[in-house]
């Protein structure tokens, strides 16, 4: 569903990634784990030409998005993408932040997008705050909002961009609830996370990424469980017992 080959990116004298090479088949959980400033979210951003790669090639079912003739704003509308922050619309309510870009998008009538706005609303565990707006729901709950926003424009690819940082620890297991939901639906996911029980339970593949390069890849039981590069070693250290880390 999701291949990379060679990517490269760079922001002026800065090397980013470093010649990233991954595939992703339909269906599957991938998670990049990995320090803060190792090119993660940039790697994300590249998938979907929120950031142009430098050089390579990045395909999403089969057709070539780094194409300079491929219609990017049609692909994009395959792939759903959650960040870090909600960037939910303060003076819509919940049902209508799901519903404004099937309208303004996908060109849905009103009634149409309503009603699958409601139905991802249920499939978040969020029906009951249809008419709620944003100041009105807790960080994961706007983030289950924003995430039925994704889902309701009917994407085969779900990108999640480390969707729990901004959520205090008691509302992290809800929104990983939903993430788990749909890995069992057979959603095709690629996540970048900092949560490790997440990764170890969910994914089929943990990508370990360092300095812009994929270091270590592999199912959880061996990347995170019994990972064979120093690197890993030491960062999943840091992470799994930040006590005592040294």
């Amino acid at each position: 569903m999701i291949e990379i080959h060679g990517l490269h990116k760079a922001f002026g004298s800065l090397d980013v990634l470093r010649g990233i090479d991954l595939e992703i088949a339909a269906g599957a959980v991938v998670c990049v784990i990995g320090p803060s400033g190792s090119g993660k979210s940039t790697l994300l951003r590249c998938v979907n030409l929120l950031e142009q790669p430098t050089t390579g090639r990045v395909l999403i079912g089969g057709t070539e998005v780094t194409d300079p003739e491929c219609d990017i704003d049609a692909v994009r509308r395959r792939i759903g993408m959650v960040f870090q922050q909600f960037n939910l619309f303060p003076h819509l309510s919940a049902l209508d932040n799901v519903a404004i870009a099937q309208r303004k998008v996908l060109r849905r009538p009103r009634r149409e997008a309503g009603r699958i706005a409601r139905e991802n609303l249920d499939r978040v565990g969020l029906g009951d705050k249809a008419a709620a707006y944003p100041a009105q729901l807790s960080g994961g709950q706007q983030q289950r909002v924003a995430i039925a926003r994704a889902l309701a424009m009917g994407p085969e690819v779900m990108l999640f961009d480390e969707p729990t940082s901004a959520l205090d620890p008691e509302l992290v297991g809800d929104v990983l609830g939903v993430m788990r939901g749909l890995a069992m639906d057979g959603m095709t996911m690629l996540v970048v996370t900092h949560e490790m029980s997440f990764a170890r339970e969910v994914a089929d593949q943990v990508v370990f990424m360092d300095e812009g390069v994929i270091v270590e890849q592999g199912p959880p039981a061996q990347v995170i469980g019994d990972p064979s590069h120093e690197r890993t070693r030491a960062f999943l250290a840091r992470v799994l017992n930040p006590a005592t880390a040294t």
